[in-house]
């Protein structure tokens, strides 16, 4: 029994930092980190200033961390897609725990490969689907197991991504060119294939999907347009992707806060949008309103790797010339998909679809669950979450759950937290514990991605009994 585990980090970026670095500030009583290994040493250097790491348990390696004798119960690997298999597979092999970002790896025989050594290991793999641990999902699987909806028939769920969000990941960002990362139904949806099979408590038969890069191309590029925003765009003032409107003016953060139904944070988002001269005045005085003026959180933070982190708007201006981040989105070199679809037969008879696009005015999930009794309607977006229940007899409605945003940008709507708790209760526990999601359970969802990949690209209807088979013995 613990009541403090420690921790080493591989990947010093916005999760591993911003996420479970600050859980380990917050709680010190339940997470301590005493490693790091991070290739850039301005952030390798930050995080060994807030957590204490002393220099010789700093590594700009993450293969020089783990040549050293086990230093730590578990490692929280948060390294890019692409480098997740190495460093798990070694981490498992010394004894470590793995915490890893999802997806596990970019490709299918890697992932397959991480959970047959975390099994072969007998150690804990948690993979961060983190949306089975919010308190919307949470509710949503309460009400399907008590059978508030009867017999389940149908889902129909949607992963609605903002425009600035789909610009900054999967256009100019990390995630958009798959041979060098992951697909998007992989990279971002393997939650929500995840929660599908959650919900539907069924393996997947049959599946088919459809998708296509239709609008981020340099065809659809306005006339006159710059490579770079800042080279004097002709339209910058009705650019939905000008990259000014989203790192400086953070123009899509001010609308998530004003569209939240908290009092507080509708005033500041309107005083950053409208009174940018005054909140700079008043930011001189309230250290909290500086952070609100020179934004330095998501999706800002990932414009300062290597460089000095200076959040003023002449500095950002500066790295948007000559970043990715600052280039037009249709000269980019992005080949994932702006829109697709999946359809899923379960082998219990429960239909599923799965819809992912980039177009969104707001991030969030709306779905909606119909079952012979009930018809559940659910929205979980980041300015807000509500489910509502409609019963089928009486056509009455009832509001089950509403959660307010708190904050201008959350964990996964708490999911991120509970996760961490979880992981943390798992040492403590005198009995057996049985996580929430198991290394097992959360391949499916990988193997659910690749089969849309496959069946998107080739135009066929895969077949996941077999398609499973195939996997496991590759």
């Amino acid at each position: 029994m613990k009541d403090c585990i420690t921790a080493a980090l591989i990947g010093a970026g916005v999760r591993g930092l911003e996420i479970y670095g600050n859980y380990a500030l917050k709680i010190p009583n339940k997470l301590k980190f005493v490693a790091v290994a991070e290739p850039e040493e301005g952030r390798r250097n930050k995080f060994a200033k807030l957590h204490n790491i002393p220099k010789k348990k700093c590594y700009k390696n993450w293969d020089d961390l783990l040549s050293e004798e086990k230093l730590a119960d578990v490692i929280f690997i948060c390294t890019q897609d692409q480098l997740h298999t190495k460093p798990s597979l070694q981490a498992l092999e010394k004894g470590y725990d793995v915490v890893l970002e999802k997806p596990m790896a970019n490709n299918l025989k890697e992932c397959v490969e991480i959970v047959k050594k975390a099994e072969e290991t007998g150690r804990k793999l948690w993979v961060c689907h983190v949306l089975r641990y919010t308190d919307f999902f949470a509710t949503i699987y309460k009400i399907i197991q008590k059978g508030l909806l009867g017999t389940l028939i149908n889902i129909s769920h949607r992963e609605n991504i903002g425009g600035f969000h789909m610009a900054h990941s999967y256009v100019r960002g990390n995630w958009c060119n798959e041979e060098m990362s992951s697909p998007i139904i992989l990279a971002k949806c393997c939650h929500d294939l995840d929660l599908l099979y959650w919900m539907v408590n069924s393996l997947p038969k049959k599946l088919t999907s459809f998708g296509n890069l239709l609008h981020f191309r340099k065809e659809n590029a306005p006339k006159g347009a710059p490579q770079y925003c800042l080279d004097g765009c002709p339209i910058k003032e009705t650019c939905l992707y000008y990259a000014p409107r989203i790192y400086i003016d953070i123009v899509p953060i001010t609308q998530i806060m004003q569209k939240s139904e908290n009092k507080f944070l509708k005033i500041l988002g309107r005083i950053r949008q409208k009174h940018k001269k005054f909140l700079t005045i008043l930011s001189k005085i309230i250290p909290l309103l500086k952070r609100l003026r020179f934004w330095q959180d998501w999706p800002v933070f990932p414009l300062y790797y290597g460089l000095k982190e200076n959040f003023k708007d002449d500095a950002k201006k500066g790295i948007l010339k000559n970043s990715l981040y600052g280039k037009c989105v249709y000269y980019c070199n992005n080949n994932v998909v702006d829109h697709q679809i999946v359809n899923i037969e379960f082998e219990n008879g429960v239909t599923a679809n799965l819809i992912v696009h980039g177009f969104s005015p707001y991030d969030g999930r709306s779905l909606r669950i119909d079952g012979t009794n009930a018809t559940l309607i659910g929205d979980f977006y980041n300015y807000g979450e509500k489910i509502i229940l409609y019963d089928n007899f009486s056509g009455k409605k009832k509001l089950v759950f509403k959660k307010k945003l708190k904050i201008a940008t959350g964990e996964h709507g708490g999911g991120d937290i509970e996760l961490i708790n979880e992981i943390v209760k798992s040492y403590s526990n005198k009995v057996e514990f049985k996580p929430l999601t198991s290394a097992k359970e959360s391949l499916e969802s990988h193997l659910m991605a690749f089969a849309a990949e496959e069946s998107r690209k080739k135009g066929i209807v895969v077949d996941m009994e077999d398609f499973r088979k195939k996997s496991y013995l590759a």
